[in-house]
């Protein structure tokens, strides 16, 4: 009997050890899992044509993630390259076409592959009411019609270009602007009569522009890539945002602000 107990006993301990093991294990996998959630700040270089979707997926992401800040920097895609590939913080950079992505491909800044999240097609932008009746790409080139374009290594401004070109037509501007949002403003305050941008920026400024569509637009129509930076110096949370970029929630937000499916 006294053997029996004794046996008992130590069964018991040794369950109770293994039970305390497979605690510590859980308690080790928790940890590890919770080490895992995005904390910290996330520096998203991006195209200024994804200013209002991208603005509030960074908020959502916040609030998915308590502890989190997404920090952005939007401007032209072929200057933001450049400062990427000269050493600028960052860990992810969407492009708004894969000419100015493959500048930091090239320079191996880049983590993996660049995924293609969205797509965006040209639309003119004119004032309300359209007053000068720019109605076809080609009224763009009507004598006495001031114009501002992208510049042309931006890519809304080399998309507007290729589009041009299709048509066989010239058009001088009165401006090349840095990005998209800057040739919108020269419409907004009047100081053109129209210009070239994305769909995407006319409908973001609501009732301050009309939007001319052209059948030309659909020869130039961008690729929008985005990736994880090589010196990301938060990958984790990096990762994580652009898992939510391209994840159904994601991709409602961009299509809701106009962009096309990948």
């Amino acid at each position: 009997m006294g053997g029996f107990a004794l046996a008992a006993m130590a069964l018991t301990a040794c369950s109770s050890g293994d039970s305390g093991d497979s605690g510590d294990s859980a308690k080790k996998s928790d940890a590890g899992s919770s080490s895992k959630k995005p904390s910290g700040t996330v520096t998203v270089f991006a195209a200024a044509s994804l200013k209002e979707s991208f603005t509030a997926l960074g908020k959502t992401f916040e609030k998915e993630h308590p502890g989190t800040k997404v920090s952005f920097n939007f401007g032209g895609s072929d200057a933001l390259a450049a400062s990427i590939t000269s050493g600028a913080p960052a860990d992810v950079f969407a492009a708004a076409s894969p000419k100015t992505m493959k500048t930091v491909t090239d320079a191996k800044d880049a983590k993996g592959t660049p995924a293609t999240f969205v797509r965006n097609q040209l639309e003119i932008a004119t004032l309300p009411g359209n007053p000068k009746k720019i109605a076809t790409l080609k009224d763009l080139t009507r004598s006495g019609l001031k114009v501002a374009l992208c510049a042309k290594e931006v890519p809304c401004g080399s998309a507007a270009q290729k589009a041009l070109d299709a048509s066989k037509l010239k058009l001088t501007p009165v401006s090349y602007e840095q990005d998209v949002k800057g040739a919108l403003t020269k419409v907004q305050l009047k100081e053109v009569d129209a210009a070239v941008v994305y769909k995407t920026d006319v409908k973001a400024a609501g009732g301050n522009v009309a939007g001319v569509e052209f059948p030309e637009s659909e020869q130039a129509i961008n690729d929008y890539p985005i990736a994880l930076l090589k010196n990301a110096p938060n990958a984790e949370a990096a990762t994580a945002f652009i898992d939510l970029v391209k994840s159904a929630q994601g991709q409602k937000v961009l299509g809701e602000a106009g962009f096309l499916k990948p």
